[in-house]
């Protein structure tokens, strides 16, 4: 693999891990939910980066449906997140 592929895969790695801890570890409702948008966000604008700039045309699409699938489970999960803890439109929550 070329030397700045790897770097860049290693970086949205590091990127990817640092989102997803802090998706994990938030207590606090706002911050979840700014932490799992912040993951869609960088999802979606690399299915859009990838699908539109990488080198090889063939490969555009299969990129951009890999990173475009990782923003909708990211949203799915966090939508289901809040409808388990009883957050979710429509529910009556009382503390």
């Amino acid at each position: 693999m070329p030397a700045p592929a790897a770097l860049l895969i290693r970086a949205m790695g590091v990127r990817d891990a640092a989102i997803g801890i802090a998706m994990i570890v938030a207590k606090d409702r706002s911050v979840r939910r700014a932490a799992t948008a912040c993951r869609v966000v960088a999802d979606l604008g690399d299915a859009v980066l990838f699908g539109t700039q990488l080198p090889d045309p063939a490969a555009r699409p299969k990129a951009a449906a890999v990173a475009g699938g990782w923003g909708a489970l990211c949203a799915v999960a966090g939508l289901a997140s809040e409808r388990a803890r009883g957050r979710g439109t429509g529910s009556l929550h009382m503390k």
